[in-house]
């Protein structure tokens, strides 16, 4: 009898349809998908032997045909238009090695389409753990940077324009809550992709008497996915995961972006390590921090392909389409690739920054930044009304605006008498004390707060949730491991 994979082998197609379609199919899928492909039909294998569906003979045969499999002469294969993909060139290796009766039995009880989804997911869970693994590292870093700039006051901005002294390591802290929140996000995403369609078929399952767990604890999945239907027409894993790398990444290009004004020679607030500047062909003073140049475009990029990956499946049939498939799978691909490289660039630029402290802290009082703190020092030294405190340090600010020379002392009487009709008791001292920036931030212990006291808190309970995210994150990939070896083992025993 003349098998079908024998038919499909000698099917012609249009020139157009190999050139546009299937030859870049076929590339994209020796790049991403042979090695889930490779381990799906070792893990199906292995099921379907323990379940009495294939013969112990057969497996074995199967097994052998799959270890003669070179995945490196695979990689070198061009495409000839002689079968349609991937899946069947592989199935075409394994016909000529073991004869078509015994090759088409590992295709039992599974479609391609359950095969696919399969794939996708096993390449994107590796993608995504990838991503938390540099997330992480920029974490470390920018935890040791804050550690190092606890008492480095500077002028932290609101639209723009200079606001309220704080520390680098207030601001940075900041940011290390942003990426932990994502990286509870990248988690969640990689929780969410890491199930397993295998099983569920074309659409509807089998009547087969498979074993959907064991398949999933071959490849390192939770668990088997549910519905059927569902683990085929779904693809919100995807979503989810597009959801949190676009959120990571304009989460960092904000931040990205004030590194770069702050490595302006008119802020001068950070000098990037050699390794990361470019000079100039023709002007000799140029140090350019293009490294954070090019993260910033990278994860530019990652943003609009985490943007195009949901562009491409929307309003599309909640069913088995080939927009969820193979020519969107590249596309998620080099949103991980930029992402993970974005965060890379940055996490290795950051490590070599050096904030010029004495620069920070001379800017850190200028446009009337502290000015904050004498009125609610006035609230709290004689229980005036806020809105009053505030008249007079607005008042005060003016005069010492309009003459930088005018004394801090008469100035307040003066704005005193006309808000209160009365003058208050401060010294000259009192009030540079009141006005610095250092007691700007000490006095603001509040819970989340800049005061040295508590950014050390902070960072000792960011040190604590990163080594909870590095245990989860060496859980997950332990598990996948643990896997692959226990799979190696029972592929090796078929047969035996």
């Amino acid at each position: 009898m003349r098998s079908p994979l024998l038919y499909s082998q000698h099917m012609r197609f249009a020139p157009e349809y190999v050139s546009v379609v299937l030859n870049e199919n076929f590339e994209d899928a020796k790049t991403l998908l042979l090695e889930p492909l490779m381990a799906i039909n070792y893990a199906h294998l292995v099921m379907l032997a323990e379940c009495g569906i294939v013969s112990p003979h057969d497996a074995q045969a199967l097994r052998l045909a799959l270890d003669g499999i070179s995945l490196a002469e695979v990689r070198q294969v061009r495409y000839d238009g002689t079968y349609e993909d991937l899946f069947f060139y592989i199935e075409r290796l394994i016909e000529e090695r073991v004869g078509p009766d015994v090759a088409g039995r590992l295709h039992t009880a599974r479609s391609r389409n359950d095969l696919a989804m399969t794939m996708y997911r096993l390449w994107q869970r590796q993608r995504v753990g990838g991503l938390v693994e540099r997330a992480l590292a920029l974490r470390d870093g920018l935890i040791d940077l804050a550690w190092r700039h606890r008492d480095t006051v500077y002028a932290m901005h609101t639209h723009t324009q200079p606001a309220q002294p704080s520390t680098m390591a207030h601001y940075l802290l900041a940011v290390i809550e942003q990426l932990e929140r994502d990286t509870v996000r990248l988690l969640a995403a990689y929780d969410a992709t890491n199930v397993n369609p295998l099983g569920a078929c074309a659409i509807t399952g089998t009547g087969f008497p498979i074993n959907r767990r064991r398949t999933s604890e071959l490849l390192g999945f939770a668990g088997p996915t549910g519905n059927t239907y569902g683990s085929i027409a779904a693809i919100d894993y995807l979503l989810e995961s597009a959801g949190a790398v676009q959120t990571l990444m304009v989460g960092l290009g904000r931040v990205i972006q004030d590194l770069l004004v702050w490595c302006t020679m008119e802020f001068g607030y950070v000098r990037l390590g050699d390794g990361f500047v470019q000079g100039s062909s023709i002007m000799p003073q140029k140090r350019n921090p293009v490294a954070l140049e090019h993260a910033r475009i990278i994860a530019s990029k990652a943003v609009g392909q985490a943007q195009a990956v949901v562009t491409a499946v929307h309003n599309t049939p909640f069913g088995d389409i080939n927009d969820t498939e193979d020519d969107l799978q590249p596309l998620a691909a080099q949103m991980f690739r930029d992402a993970t490289r974005a965060v890379t660039l940055l996490g290795a630029a950051v490590r070599s920054a050096d904030f010029n402290r004495e620069r920070l802290a001379d800017r850190a009082a200028l446009g009337g930044t502290t000015f904050t703190e004498l009125a609610d020092t006035l609230v709290r030294d004689h229980d005036l009304p806020f809105r009053c405190a505030h008249s007079i340090a607005a008042r005060l600010l003016s005069a010492r605006t309009a003459d930088p020379s005018l004394p801090l002392v008469p100035a307040l009487d003066a704005a005193c008498q006309a808000v209160l009709g009365r003058a208050l008791p401060y010294t000259e001292a009192q009030l540079e004390g009141i006005l610095s920036p250092e007691h700007f931030v000490h006095v603001r212990t509040t819970h989340g707060g800049p005061a040295p006291s508590e950014t050390t808190r902070a960072l000792e309970a960011s040190r604590t949730l990163m080594a909870q995210h590095h245990g989860q994150w060496s859980h997950r990939r332990l598990l996948v491991e643990q896997a692959a070896a226990a799979l190696r083992a029972a592929a090796g025993e078929l047969g035996a």
